[in-house]
């Protein structure tokens, strides 16, 4: 994509990315995509905002080509120093040696442990303020958002918010830059709610923070590093973060979200079974087998619903593996303070509801009922399970 003027002399020089499978070699990206989003001031001083990933170094320079000469970039302000965000660092400065790295103090303690880089490099503290001239950038320390380096920069004329991590998303840039021009604004939304759990949501605390923080600045668009700028309606990406983020120890939405897994699909029939029993009482329910379901899809519904259910055969004595492995991600991410009913066949020997209790403990889950069946279930077991579905749904639904 060509550079995207924002406002006068403001530009965004990002790029796409749709050949990278994982981000941060974890968190599936081949069918969304994701951008690495830059920006250039061109003023009487000359300004990068973010950078990006190393993948992409000649698109990324073109980019700052089609505006100004690569070599006369005056500063580079690093906002967080993960290498999908500073990782042309190193070509940019044998370019522009001249150019002056601005970061927070962390920020360049890191640059040289990343980079080795030490010369040229100016830390800023929290609301300090850099002029290019005609245009004058602010420093916003929100540590924790999500690297303990991490900044916003603040362009103060035309009150663009430059927020790094912070209001970001997956899901590369289909033409449009801009929300009000996008014509898929929920698939963004979406995406945004997967990369905040999956990145952000252990740092809610601070996440909450940074946004009481931005509640002086008056901000009218939201220029983050990954997915659209938000220029129409910058107060909805903030809302939902702050929703988002109020989950980890507040309130979350009546819903329930099935984790099963199963073998010889045994417990997949009785997995059907209680979901019946819970769609008949009308709670939001989504289902995920989790030997199929990369982790990364199934932490949003766990995250923002308040009823889990769990679906396992016992396998060697404890939970089916994949399902134990969804549950132990979402206890790193802190999924705390749910619900929880089971369900599961085993063989000759339990051992999958112990199993679960251990795990859930730390996380805070409350265990409402349990029902287990031997081998195949029988009519009666299906009937047991649809009756067990309805009256967890409904313990759900009265939390409201």
């Amino acid at each position: 994509m060509p550079a995207v003027e924002i406002k006068p002399d403001i530009y965004w020089i990002g790029v796409n990315d749709r050949t990278t499978d994982l981000f941060e070699g974890l968190w599936p990206i081949a069918e969304e995509g994701v951008t690495y989003n830059a920006y250039l001031i061109n003023d009487e001083k000359k300004a990068i905002v973010d950078l990006a990933k190393a993948l992409k170094t000649d698109e990324f320079f073109d980019q700052i080509a089609e505006i100004a000469a690569v070599s006369e970039i005056d500063y580079v302000i690093i906002n967080h120093m993960e290498p999908d965000h500073t990782g042309v660092l190193n070509t940019l400065r044998q370019i522009a040696p001249q150019a002056t790295i601005l970061g927070s103090p962390k920020t360049s303690e890191m640059l040289e442990s990343f980079y080795g880089i030490t010369d040229n490099v100016k830390a800023v503290e929290d609301g300090e303020t850099l002029s290019l001239g005609r245009r004058t950038l602010q420093f916003l320390s929100t540590p924790l958002v999500h690297w303990p380096e991490t900044m916003m920069t603040y362009e103060t004329s035309d009150h663009i918010l430059f927020s790094c991590d912070a209001f970001g998303g997956y899901g590369a840039l289909r033409g449009a830059i801009f929300d009000d021009e996008c014509a898929d604004l929920d698939f963004y939304q979406k995406e945004s709610l997967r990369y905040f759990v999956n990145i952000v949501a252990k740092f809610s605390k601070p996440v909450l923070k940074a946004i009481e923080k931005l509640a002086e600045v008056p901000v009218e668009i939201i220029a983050p590093s990954h997915g659209l700028i938000w220029r129409e309606h910058s107060q909805l990406i903030v809302d939902l973060y702050k929703r988002w983020a109020e989950y980890a120890t507040g309130a979350t939405e009546v819903g329930i979200t099935i984790v099963y897994g199963s073998m010889y699909g045994n417990t997949e029939t009785m997995m059907n079974a209680v979901a019946q029993g819970i769609s008949r009482v009308g709670v939001p329910l989504e289902v995920f087998d989790a030997a199929r379901t990369h982790v990364s899809y199934i932490l949003p519904s766990l995250w923002t619903k308040r009823g889990v259910m769990v679906g396992t055969p016992t396998y060697e004595g404890a939970l089916f593996p994949p399902v134990s492995q969804v549950l132990e991600m979402a206890a790193v991410k802190r999924v705390l303070n749910k619900k929880v009913g089971m369900f599961g066949s085993y063989g000759w020997s339990g051992g999958a509801l112990r199993n679960l209790r251990k795990i859930i403990e730390p996380m805070k889950w409350e265990l409402v009922d349990a029902c287990e069946f031997t081998g195949k279930p029988t009519e009666d077991d299906l009937r047991r399970g649809e009756k067990f579905g309805a009256s967890f749904a409904e313990i759900v639904k009265a939390q409201d």
